[in-house]
């Protein structure tokens, strides 16, 4: 059984994982955001398994909350903020989160490592080459960093030392245990956290991987 939670804006709902940070779908009814969500546990499988991690094969979905959407939600992030944010975060925990985040950069870079320089342009022609994509989701990561009190200027692309010192110490942030509470004023719980660097890294992956067809 897979805990997950609802976000729904006014044209976008969010199915999310609050077991497994950074399984989460959108859909524009909760039918199909939940559809999507189970028809990625395929994707999300060998995250969680480069992880040490058993997924199942085939999940059973629960819905435990529903929370309303905001402006990001209709861009097209997650951005709820289910009650089970605001847990402690065991040792445990932190351990799974921070495994999972490693196993999601490393797939990111694997696969961007081989990916076309040039990606096939979406229905309207819009869309980042991979160059672009790296640097957004790299300057992404020192955005949020903040939310957590980690602060590091953007990296290049090209600046392997800069990207590992950032993700080092987000990794140093959420690898411990936490009370529920944000980790810096007007910031993030390190559950939200997880589940936001775990997603944007394999939202565009799986664009980047789909985009190369």
């Amino acid at each position: 059984m897979a805990n997950i939670y609802l976000e729904t804006g006014k044209k976008k709902v969010f199915a999310g994982s609050l077991d497994w940070p950074g399984w989460g779908r959108f859909g524009k009814t909760e039918e199909e955001a939940i559809e999507a969500l189970a028809v990625y546990g395929a994707r999300y499988a060998p995250i969680a398994t480069a992880a040490g991690f058993s997924f199942p094969a085939v999940p059973r979905l629960n819905v435990v909350e529903r929370v309303p959407g905001t402006a990001t939600t209709e861009f097209g992030a997650p951005d709820g903020r289910p009650a089970a944010d605001g847990t402690p975060v065991t040792a445990a925990v932190a351990a799974r989160h921070t495994r999972l985040l490693r196993a999601a950069w490393a797939a990111f870079d694997a696969y961007a490592a081989t990916a076309p320089e040039s990606l096939r342009k979406g229905p309207r022609g819009g869309g980042r080459d991979r160059d672009k994509m790296i640097d957004h989701v790299v300057g992404t990561d020192a955005a949020y960093a903040r939310k957590i009190g980690v602060k590091h200027r953007q990296p290049s692309i090209d600046d392997r030392a800069a990207i590992e010192a950032l993700r080092a110490d987000v990794i140093a942030a959420l690898g411990q245990p936490r009370d529920g509470e944000p980790l810096t004023g007007n910031g993030w719980t390190a559950r939200y956290a997880a589940r936001r660097f775990v997603w944007h890294a394999l939202d565009h992956l799986w664009e980047m991987e789909d985009r190369s067809e």
